[in-house]
């Protein structure tokens, strides 16, 4: 059984210019998936394109709108709201608050991951 506190992620934290991320559950825990509690700024706009990994958001706190690049829709995320990138969706996520939400990475993430320059998290291949 793995039991964790947030508190207790500093070392598996990891930050981007807009983001922060908590890195709860990760590839080297064998559970198939990662799971992450994120917060990114208020104010801020971040492009994500994960060509290698689906990731499910599930919003805890704030405002959000996420803009899909290929159809031009924007969606309005608030609290209890989930959106999934199940075909590897290009988006923009502009923060209106803080906000933070719960992650999911399949295939899981390894830990030290960022967005390249085209959005995307490397397809790490050793923990």
């Amino acid at each position: 059984m793995i039991v964790r506190k947030l508190e207790e992620m500093a070392a598996r934290t990891v930050e981007g210019a807009t983001w922060k991320s908590r890195r709860l559950l990760l590839r080297g825990d064998g559970m198939g998936f990662s799971m992450h509690d994120t917060v990114l700024y208020a104010g801020t706009r971040t492009e994500m394109h994960y060509k290698h990994h689906l990731e499910a958001v599930y919003c805890i706190e704030g405002r959000a709108r996420i803009f899909e690049v290929r159809t031009g829709k924007v969606h309005e995320i608030e609290p209890g709201t989930l959106y999934a990138l199940d075909e590897h969706d290009h988006h923009v996520l502009e923060a209106v608050t803080d906000f933070r939400c719960v992650c999911v990475f399949n295939p899981p993430l390894v830990g030290p991951e960022t967005h390249g320059p085209d959005g995307a998290y490397p397809l790490l291949e050793e923990d």
